[in-house]
Formats: C-alpha cells, structure tokens, sequence
C-alpha cells in the first residue's frame, strides 16, 4: 500500500529543532525561520551532541557570517515564493529590504558562497513549489502559473521543462498515473 504525504517542511524543522533544544535543557526563543536566539551559555560538548543530533535531520548549525546571510537569503526567497502576499513584490527589493543590504552585496555574496545566481535559485525554489501544488492541490496550470507571478502558463512550462527535463503537464499525467496504479495495488 502506498501513502501520499503533504507536509509543512518549517514546521517539522522547527517541532525538531524544539525537540532537541528542550531535550538537551537549552534555553532559547525561535526569531523566525532559521534563527534561533540561545538565552545563556552552553557547554562544548552539548553544543556538539545538539550539532550531531541535528545533522541526522538535515538540519546545519551555520557559524560562518557569510554562510549565514546566505541562509538568511534563502529562507527569506522561499518566505517570498510561499507567501501570496508577496506575489507581486520585486524580489530585488524585497531581499534588499528585509535583509537591510543593497541587491548587489547580497547578489554577488550568494553567487560567491553557492557558485549560483539568485535569479537560478529563485527559478529553482518556484519550480519545487510548483511540483508541490501539482502533487498536493486541485489547483490547475493557470492557477499555479499566477500563484508564482508567472506571465503565463507557457512562461511557467518553459521554465518547468529547462529545471527537470519534462512540462507540467507531463508531470501531472506522471503523478496522475501513479496514483492510480497506487490505488489498484
């Protein structure tokens, strides 16, 4: 039998990241996605079991400034792609804005420390979150392609079959036809 999953990837990280802090009696206070304030000291060696314990979740201590805002970049293009308030916003402007540096310090840093482009990274994000509501909504072509501030659904396909290699449309037949395979088994 197979199951089909949804989930809110933040909300698992953070319920893991809460788990294991409370687990190892550290005191913090979440400051949003991907930061976390720790209130005291703690010990080497807890540090170092709370990073290993961490690791297994896919989930990295960043200790490295530049590395840092580069995960801050991230988080706040993903914020942006999943956020349908932000739509409409400039993303130059938006990440300037929220991370109080001009786009071209942030541009250059994140194509430094990733060997990538923010506007690849962007494509990329927007891509995955397509496959998502492809996967998990009832939501068609049309819908997705204005949800991601795509000019049109051909916009969206072109940039879709560039990142994995076949259209939306494809790949709505593929997880159409798996499901009902799934449900005959």
């Amino acid at each position: 039998m197979k199951i089909f999953i949804k989930f809110d990837f933040n909300a698992v990280c953070r319920k893991v990241l809460e788990e294991k802090l409370i687990k190892h009696n550290i005191n913090y206070r979440i400051l949003g996605f991907g930061e976390v304030d720790v209130l005291g000291k703690i010990d080497a060696s807890v540090f170092k079991a709370l990073t290993e314990e961490l690791k297994e979740y896919g989930i990295d201590i960043i200790e490295n400034q530049k590395s840092v805002l580069v995960q801050k970049i991230k988080d706040a293009i993903i914020e942006m792609i999943h956020s349908p308030e932000l739509v409409n916003v400039k993303s130059s402007v938006y990440l300037a804005e929220k991370l109080s540096h001009s786009y071209g310090y942030l541009s250059n840093l994140f194509s430094d420390v990733t060997y990538t482009s923010i506007e690849n990274y962007i494509i990329l994000q927007k891509i995955e979150y397509a496959k998502q509501l492809i996967v998990s909504s009832d939501l068609s072509l049309t819908e997705i392609a204005f949800q991601l501030n795509y000019s049109s659904v051909a916009h969206l396909s072109t940039q879709f079959k560039n990142v994995t290699g076949i259209t939306p449309s494809a790949f709505q037949r593929i997880i159409t036809k798996r499901r009902e395979i799934a449900t005959k088994k």
